[in-house]
């Protein structure tokens, strides 16, 4: 995950498109406040999956899930995402969900249909081995984790729930992480173990951010990462958005794996062209000179990984600043 501000450009103009004279919103001030509205659930709302907010979220993400950086393009339909959920919450039956957020700009992200929908998702832990684990059906049920945001959005103990269109919304202190508002650099951190390769997103802290396998429930994890002066927010955001289910560990890791063969590369480019150096002959000259510049495309291809427009960027990014201090050692 990482930060993507919207910016100051006007929201799409579909989600203030008038129906029948009134806009979304307005259609359904009218049904929430309507006591005798015979109508039971929640409002069908339609304008949020126009093609127009769509179209505005890829150019934002760069046609990847808001959470978890996949491109969702080429698997599955990408789900437009209620940040605070329109319809309902889950845990509090009585609350009608953010339907008044429900065609709001400002909470809508794309998001792959893992990160949306809550399902049981086999997940590694710090230290397994990714080579043993390309078998789901190896996992024990004590691996097996109910992730996927859907209802979900959990507050701070002090935080007040926002029941209304003019409720402030910053007394709830939300605990999920919105990219788009948040810079998830500050709660998670990437976690790559070098041998066997495989890479883990974790809470920020002092401790590498590894919470106990006991905590499971929400609350639970929030707790063990507040003992542990790990980010409350990030620890939540990964249970809840599942970032370390056991499919995008091993997309990430096909990742890392080229990061580490350019790694290679760049280094036994540059022993060779240092021991080249000193040399006059105009054969070798003409050699390291190729030979520094298949290192500097090397960099490049390296750096492109970093990029905002490439999956797993925010991984790839922490993979060349920790090559960088390794360079440097």
């Amino acid at each position: 995950m990482r930060k993507a501000p919207r910016g100051d450009k006007a929201p799409p103009a579909a989600l203030a498109k008038p129906v029948k004279g009134r806009t979304e919103l307005e259609h359904a001030q009218a049904h929430y406040a309507d006591p005798y509205d015979p109508k039971t659930g929640s409002y069908g709302f339609k304008v949020y999956k126009a093609a127009e907010v769509k179209e505005r979220l890829d150019e934002l993400f760069f046609g990847k899930c808001a959470y978890c950086e996949t491109f969702y393009a080429s698997s599955a339909p990408v789900d437009i995402e209620h940040y605070r959920p329109k319809g309902a919450v889950e845990g509090e039956p009585d609350h009608r969900g953010y339907w008044w957020l429900a065609m709001a700009w400002e909470n809508l992200l794309p998001s792959c249909i893992d990160c949306n929908r809550r399902r049981k998702q086999p997940t590694p832990k710090p230290g397994a081995n990714l080579a043993a684990l390309d078998q789901t059906a190896r996992f024990s049920a004590s691996r097996i984790v109910l992730t996927g945001k859907k209802d979900l959005f959990p507050l701070a103990p002090m935080g007040v729930r926002a029941t209304g269109d003019t409720a402030n919304l910053d007394a709830e202190q939300a605990l999920l992480l919105n990219p788009c508002e948040d810079d998830p650099a500050d709660h998670l951190v990437h976690h790559v173990e070098r041998a066997p390769l495989v890479g883990l997103v974790l809470p920020k802290g002092p401790s590498a951010g590894v919470l106990p396998a006991a905590a499971a429930a929400l609350a639970e994890v929030a707790d063990a990462a507040a003992q542990l002066g790990l980010s409350v927010r990030g620890a939540v955001s990964i249970q809840v958005y599942g970032l370390n289910r056991l499919g995008l560990v091993q997309d990430r890791t096909r990742v890392l794996r080229r990061l580490e063969f350019l790694e290679v590369l760049i280094i036994e480019l540059s022993s060779i062209i240092e021991s080249l150096e000193d040399k006059t002959d105009p054969d070798v000259i003409e050699a390291v000179r190729k030979l520094e510049s298949l290192k500097q495309q090397t960099l490049a291809e390296m750096n492109a990984m970093a990029d905002v427009r490439s999956p797993y960027s925010s991984m790839a990014a922490a993979w060349i600043e920790a090559f960088t201090v390794r360079l440097l050692a």
